[in-house]
């Protein structure tokens, strides 16, 4: 057997064991009731109850994948090297770096996977929108094609474990994130009451005022911004799922759960912590020029810059501020524009970057790690 055959092999049992932990169903239906819940309950701000609404949903998906990378991804191999199980693995001609890589594979599939079933009851829920008035519709293509969606995922699971064995919870949110896909996709044309817009309106007698098409009307409800705020937090995931494994293979379960939820926050307070520092330290070294590199604000301005090099920043991956104040996130900035960032391109390579750093630790670590 070839290295990708095993790396696939790997991937695919870790893939299978972890989406069908039960804490992942768990997870899951916690965090669609809390998205259904957030929008009555974003509707007491006074002022703008869509961008609550937003930031709620964002965040209750993002905790939900957290949680599920520090429960999943820190015992993928602890539990195993515990138990002695990873014995049977490594005594056959199956490389260490190859089990990381496919044991962190696999994890990652499975939170990416519920992950995604979260993102997709999210943007339902987004699409329906806040009624902060009693007089406000239901849009009831949301919720026929929602729950009709969610019916059929949960119909399905519940006839493949009955007659073929099947997990319930995996194969729920397997089999709702097309489904709730397509419910979102099914719902984007219709106003609350199933009625269609022109696709070419007459022009309106009010000067300064065009009616919407059915282009722009499905343009809007598509939210393309927030669906790629969404993706960049995925990497933020990735990059914590990849932290979470490489600690993994030197400590117990405990420490690893506590040291990946430190990680986690340290990256929060990157700038707080360390970017602030920097920039004072700038200012200090630059008003006394007559300093050498060893003194006191040299070496500690280049352990804040070793620290925040070697901590990933996830408020990085954090883009829900640019939805709510609706700029747009950019992937390839065009040349002939020098104020456009190609932000989404630089968070993809960081994250990339962060990821392969922590691999890289994770294969070090466990190359010469004690199993037997």
């Amino acid at each position: 057997m070839g290295i990708l055959e095993q790396l696939l092999a790997i991937a695919r049992v870790t893939f299978s064991e972890s989406i069908r932990q039960p804490v992942v169903a768990v997870v899951a239906l916690t965090g669609v009731i809390i998205l259904v819940l957030s929008n009555p309950l974003t509707t007491f701000t006074l002022e703008d109850d869509q961008r609550m609404l937003v930031e709620v949903g964002m965040s209750t998906t993002f905790l939900a994948g957290l949680l599920l990378a520090v429960l999943l991804a820190t015992s993928v191999l602890t539990r195993e090297i515990e138990n002695r199980t990873v014995l049977t693995v490594v005594s056959k001609p199956v490389d260490r770096p190859v089990l990381l890589l496919g044991k962190f594979l696999g994890v990652l599939g499975a939170i990416l996977a519920s992950y995604a079933f979260l993102a997709c009851v999210f943007m339902l829920v987004v699409r329906h929108g806040v009624m902060p008035t009693v007089t406000t519709p239901y849009q009831m293509p949301v919720l026929i094609f929602g729950i009709g969606a969610a019916l059929l995922a949960i119909g399905f699971a519940g006839f493949a474990n009955y007659f073929y064995g099947w997990s319930f919870g995996a194969t729920t949110v397997l089999t709702g994130i097309p489904l709730l896909l397509l419910a979102f996709l099914a719902a984007l044309p219709f106003k609350h009451d199933f009625s269609v817009l022109p696709l070419h309106p007459p022009p309106s007698n009010v000067p300064g005022y065009t009616p919407d098409d059915l282009g722009r009307f499905v343009l809007k409800n598509l939210n393309l911004e927030l669906w790629k705020a969404i993706a960049l937090a995925g990497v933020g995931l990735t990059v914590l799922t990849a932290f979470a494994v490489a600690i993994s293979t030197r400590l117990g379960l405990v420490l690893t759960l506590v040291t990946t939820i430190g990680v986690f926050v340290m990256g929060l307070l990157s700038d707080w912590v360390f970017a602030r520092r920097i920039a004072s330290l700038d200012k200090a070294i630059a008003a006394n020029p007559a300093g050498v590199w060893w003194d006191a604000d040299h070496l500690t301005w280049g352990l804040c810059k070793f620290a925040q090099a070697i901590i990933p920043n996830f408020q990085t991956f954090w883009l829900v501020d640019a939805v709510n104040q609706k700029k747009p996130i950019v992937f390839f900035a065009s040349q002939g524009d020098a104020e456009t960032q190609a932000y989404g391109l630089m968070v993809l390579g960081y994250g990339a970057l962060m990821t392969a750093m922590a691999l890289a630790l994770g294969t070090l670590l466990f190359q010469r790690r004690e199993v037997g």
